[in-house]
This record gives C-alpha cells, sequence and structure tokens, in this order.
C-alpha cells in the first residue's frame, strides 16, 4: 500500500518514568517515582473472559491470571495512582456467551478486553468493533482475532503453533496424522500443518476430525494410527485442547501404538500439568515433541510471572504458570500496564489505549516475545492473519517427565505462513 501516513506518538510526560519502571524490572514496581501515586481518579476497568465449567476447552486460569495480575498493580500504586480493576466474564464455549461478554465491556465502558479465549471470533469481535474497543493478547483461534484491525495479538495464535509444529516434525515424520476439534477453528488447522509439512517437502497430513468433547477416541486413535503407519517414520499429532489426554488414553491402548509411532502436540493441548496427571517420566507423553509460542516454563525470564502469582494469585489451583493461556494473559496485560503508564492519567481510554497502540507503543516483555509493536510497517505479510507482528514459536518436547526446550531460541515461521497459499 501507498500513500500511507507514518504517524507519530507525541512525547508524553510520563516517559521518564515508564523507562525508571523498565530498569527496575517489573516487580519493584514504581513506588515513590513521579507520576506513580496522587493522580485522582476512579478505577481503570478492563475485562478479561474465557469459557470456565464447560464439557470442552476450560481455560480459568486466565481470568484467575488477570485478577492476580490487578492486584500486585495495585499494590504498587495502580496506573498512576488509579486502581485497575478486572471484570471477568463466562465465554462457556458458546457463541451467544461470548457476544453477551463483548456486549458487557461495552456497556462498562471497559478501555480494552485483555488477555482472553473464545472459539467465537465474529460473535466477541463484533461489538467491540462496533464501539471501538480494543482487543489486547487474546489466545488466537480465530480469524477475527488475527485480522481485526482493533486486535492487538501478542502471538501468531493457532496459525503459527501449526505451521511451526509441520516444521517441527517434518524433520522427523515421513508421514503424519492430525487429529483436531470438528468445529469452525478447527478446520483452520490441516491447512497451517500441512504449510509447515511442505516447507521441508513432505507431504499433507490426514485430516482427522473428532468431537471435541467426547469421552473416549477409540475410532478415531485406530484411524490415525492406521493413517501414520506403524513403521519408522510415522508421527500423530493432537490439538483437542482439554481432550488431547482422553485422545492420547485412547490411542496408548492400540495395539499397534508402539515406539516407533511419534505422538506430538501444540501447547495448550499437552502442558506439563498433563504430563504430570499421566505418570510424569513414565507418562505415555514421554519423548512427545510440542510446539509453543513462548520459552518452556522452567526458562528463568518467567520469574517475574511466578513471583506475582505466588504473592498475588494466594493459592489460586486455577493460575498454573506453565499453562500457556496464564502465560499469554500475563504477556496482554504486560502490555495494557505498558501503553496505559504511557499515557496522561487524565486521557485513558478505550480511544486513547487504541491510538497508542496504532501509532507505535512499543511493549517489551522482558524476552518472552521480540518486543511487540502494532504499527502499519509492523504487521507481517500473512495472507489472512493481517494482525500478526510476532510469528515466533519454540520447539519443546517431553524429557524424563519435564516438557523442556529441544534447542534454544525462537523459530520464526513467518515465511511459512506467508507461503501458505502456495501450499494448499
Amino acid at each position: 500500500m501507498t500513500g500511507r501516513r507514518r504517524l507519530t506518538i507525541r512525547p508524553l510526560r510520563t516517559t521518564v518514568v515508564s523507562a525508571v519502571c523498565a530498569a527496575a524490572a517489573l516487580l519493584t514496581g514504581c513506588d515513590g517515582l513521579p507520576g506513580a501515586e496522587g493522580d485522582s481518579g476512579g478505577p481503570i476497568t478492563v475485562m478479561t473472559w474465557a469459557p470456565e465449567g464447560t464439557r470442552a476447552t476450560n481455560m480459568a486460569g486466565m481470568p484467575a491470571m488477570a485478577g492476580a495480575f490487578a492486584r500486585w498493580v495495585n499494590a504498587h500504586g495502580g496506573i498512576h495512582g488509579r486502581d485497575l480493576k478486572v471484570i471477568t466474564c463466562n465465554e462457556r464455549n458458546d457463541s451467544v456467551a461470548a457476544s453477551r461478554c463483548a456486549r458487557r465491556a461495552v456497556e462498562e465502558e471497559v478501555v480494552a478486553v485483555v488477555g482472553s479465549y473464545s472459539q467465537h471470533g465474529r460473535a466477541m469481535m463484533s461489538p467491540l468493533e462496533a464501539s471501538g474497543t480494543p482487543f489486547i493478547g487474546g489466545y488466537g483461534l480465530t480469524d477475527e482475532e488475527l485480522s481485526s484491525p482493533l486486535s492487538y495479538p501478542v502471538n501468531g495464535g493457532q496459525a503459527a503453533l501449526l505451521a511451526g509444529n509441520g516444521r517441527q516434525l517434518a524433520g522427523t515424520c515421513k508421514r503424519v496424522a492430525l487429529v483436531r476439534p470438528d468445529t469452525i477453528s478447527g478446520d483452520q488447522l490441516p491447512r497451517l500443518l500441512d504449510a509447515g509439512l511442505a516447507a521441508a517437502g513432505r507431504p499433507p497430513a490426514a485430516d482427522l476430525r473428532a468431537p471435541e468433547d467426547a469421552t473416549d477416541y477409540e475410532r478415531t486413535s485406530a484411524e490415525a494410527l492406521k493413517a501414520a503407519g506403524t513403521d519408522d517414520g510415522g508421527c500423530v499429532t493432537a490439538a483437542l485442547g482439554e481432550r488431547t489426554d482422553t485422545f492420547f488414553d485412547s490411542f496408548r491402548r492400540q495395539p499397534e501404538a508402539g515406539a516407533k509411532v511419534r505422538i506430538a502436540s501444540v501447547l495448550g493441548s499437552v502442558k506439563q500439568s498433563l504430563v504430570d496427571s499421566t505418570g510424569g517420566a513414565k507418562s505415555a507423553l514421554e519423548g512427545a515433541f510440542a510446539t509453543a509460542w513462548y520459552p518452556a516454563a522452567d526458562d528463568r525470564r518467567w520469574r517475574a510471572m511466578r513471583e506475582v502469582i505466588d504473592r498475588h494469585a494466594f493459592g489460586d489451583n486455577r493460575v498454573d504458570p506453565a499453562d500457556p493461556g496464564v502465560q499469554t494473559t500475563w504477556i496482554a496485560y504486560t502490555a495494557l500496564r505498558s501503553v496505559l503508564m504511557a499515557l496522561d492519567a487524565d486521557d485513558i481510554s478505550a480511544r486513547s489505549v487504541r491510538t497508542a497502540l496504532d501509532r507505535g507503543h512499543r511493549v517489551a516483555t522482558g524476552g518472552l516475545t521480540p518486543p511487540l509493536s502494532w504499527r502499519y510497517q509492523d504487521l507481517l505479510a500473512v495472507p489472512d492473519y493481517p494482525r500478526i507482528v510476532n510469528a515466533n514459536v519454540t520447539y519443546q518436547v517431553v524429557r524424563d517427565g519435564r516438557l523442556v526446550a529441544v534447542r534454544e531460541g525462537f523459530t520464526d515461521v513467518t515465511k511459512t505462513l506467508e507461503r501458505r497459499r502456495a501450499h494448499v
């Protein structure tokens, strides 16, 4: 596009405060610094939603992490002396409930929806777009999260995970079977995985649809094993959310599912709590590949988040620091706090947050992602996902009962996503 006018942010009086805060690290807060306290006004309200108590995928840790983050911020002077107030909403894995959550956010005049999860992109984004409410750091399941001009994603969503998983498996697997939800969001997964496989010259994966709320996957397991083959080079990857453990439990009971068939998944569908609950080092997941957005949970860069959880989650067992939903919420709220502290204290609104982000406010996440900025020139040229600014993934493996990094650093799958249409 030509003729686009480059926008710049006027110097803000809180820039020095933000720089000092960054230098002091996240946990020190800004107590006693100019602008950290003394400004009057009511609370700054945001919303976080996620499904809870449903038969399919539940992400209760995301609103719980949002609450812990707000308590930490408020314990350290708030935002320019104003409390950060988090409203939570149960999205229920339902389009009607997702729309209700979004409409409530508009009614409550939140300055942003932050770190939320939903499979119903159109239902949740339409009310936000109509009201001009920004959506910061969603989980990335839907096209709308990665395409709406009101969305500011902190990762590459399911698109990056599946493309990365394809590239990870391509180095080991001759044939791949993908088991995925029989849902609208699940329909996007095969072509993304295939793009990663095609980048290494591998054939497309067998696409196996499955109910996301099933209690048994015996038939699907048999189909996956047949598609992958039982000799060396066969791989089965599953992305069924909370039902991934149910699938792998069914899969391991297949008579021919032995050591020659490699299993894999993406973080969120397989996580450390699942490995622990299925036997640790003796788990059927031992040796499984996993693709993630962020560094492994034992990485030192998560230290600040863990300390906030220890001090402000009050033993809430919903807040698992190894859960990618919790991790995404931490990064999303880090972005929110960064932009709020860069605004004038008397000019904090959905509009001012959106304007600052559009004009290039830069967010540092302590190395958990690259620095994030959503200017036009920062957007990646990814077909169908024009809002992605971070297409990095990490490769992990279950080793001795722990999800650990396969190698240091990130793998950038931008080129794989950019070429996706040529491969599908």
